[in-house]
């Protein structure tokens, strides 16, 4: 083998062991943002629900309760 095509070789092999890197590391990122945002969902969810309780007795009328039972 030609020292070009060697090196040519072993600069191939350098930039797929770097890229095998990158695709290690943006694959960590990428499961740990899911992680992430599937927490924030559930959060999300659960605010919702909340609001939806507090949404209720903001417009809960006083009306609509029975008198109080010395009436």
């Amino acid at each position: 083998m030609g020292a070009n095509l060697e090196q040519r070789l072993t600069e191939l092999e350098v930039r797929i062991a770097f890229l095998d890197r990158t695709v290690q590391s943006l694959d960590s990122t990428v499961a740990n943002q899911d992680r992430i945002l599937a927490e924030m969902q559930r959060e999300f969810e659960r605010l919702r629900g909340e609001l939806g309780g507090i949404r209720q007795s903001l417009t809960h009328d006083v009306h609509d309760e029975p008198p109080p039972p010395h009436y």
